[in-house]
């Protein structure tokens, strides 16, 4: 099993260049870079970046979308960062939750994400595409997986149909993690996103899991959490934390906002069951387990989009 790190675009070009070199150096697999264009760096410079600066490591979107960037742009956009890492580059897309909203837009529907990743894969193949009132080809096309994120049963679906893998927003706890395999429908390679943290006291740490915790639940992973034993209580609307919960710029605002809707035992749980928090023995214990389920990679992320993931490569260094 694979084992990759998140890293948002959250610094300039040449010090993302640098980690990137670093993550390869620490022995991770895959580096996954989020894209939102009012909160990071725009992500395929930063995979193309990454790539060039690297010789052996993964990079891939987690991921870009099709309602900020047009189907046509994404494909031209993957085509130029897979000739940076040749056979080294996957394209993950979703419906763009955290792109979206801060420019007041909607995340694509299933069809919609349907139809952009059916232009997309076409292009990419070199094959011409019907666009209304004409018809576009994509010169020196090159071929990229794509991998869509999800975490309800319909997309699930979806990327079983039509993707080369899946990234699972379901967490690392067995049942959770099993039905959504199960609702994937074929064997294509699965990415399962995980935060992590080392620590020897969760019920200190995991207070900072909460707007996670109701960031998933809002996002339609109420079941998978449930499935885990996790109950929150699902506000009418989100709390008012800009951008959002899951990458709000303080974190403590936004911790504070959960407070009435995650509860101090949810959050525990949370961390135990559907995150990767504790000490280095017992993460490795249930990377075990998830790779036993026929998992292709995990995808480790720390709580935090403005900072560059150091802890997380510190203990993998050490």
């Amino acid at each position: 099993m694979r084992i990759g790190l998140r890293v948002p675009p959250c610094a300039p070009l040449p010090e993302l260049a640098e980690f990137a070199r670093e993550v390869e150096a620490a022995g991770f697999d895959e580096a996954w870079f989020p894209d939102s264009q009012l909160l990071w760096r725009d992500v395929f410079a930063v995979a193309a970046t990454a790539g060039m600066a690297t010789s052996r490591l993964t990079v891939g979107t987690a991921v870009t979308n099709v309602v900020t960037r047009h189907p046509a742009v994404v494909a031209s956009a993957a085509r130029t960062v897979a000739e940076a890492s040749p056979g080294r580059f996957v394209l993950g897309v979703g419906v763009g939750n955290s792109s979206v909203a801060p420019v007041g837009l909607a995340p694509s529907k299933r069809a919609e994400l349907r139809a952009g990743i059916g232009v997309i894969r076409d292009l990419l193949a070199g094959q011409a595409v019907d666009f209304p009132g004409t018809k576009g080809k994509l010169r020196d096309p090159v071929p990229v997986p794509v991998h869509i994120a999800a975490s309800g049963p319909r997309n699930l679906r979806l990327a079983g149909e039509i993707a080369d893998g899946v990234i699972l927003l379901s967490g690392v706890s067995r049942e959770p993690l099993s039905a959504a395999l199960s609702a994937v429908g074929s064997p294509v390679p699965a990415t399962v996103s995980a935060f992590c943290r080392v620590t020897d006291d969760i019920e200190r740490d995991a207070r900072e899991l909460k707007p996670i915790c109701l960031g998933i639940a809002g996002n339609g992973g109420t079941t998978f959490l449930e499935r885990a034993g996790i109950h929150v209580r699902l506000p009418d609307r989100p709390p008012a934390v800009y951008p959002d919960l899951v990458h709000a710029e303080s974190w403590p605002d936004a911790i504070e906002a959960c407070e009435k809707y995650v509860s101090d035992e949810a959050v525990v749980a949370f961390a135990r069951e559907f995150c990767l928090f504790g000490t280095v023995a017992e993460i490795r214990a249930r990377l075990a387990e998830v790779a036993g389920s026929g998992v292709a990679s995990v995808l480790l992320q720390h709580v935090g989009s403005y900072d560059l993931p150091r802890g997380l490569l510190a203990v993998a260094d050490g």
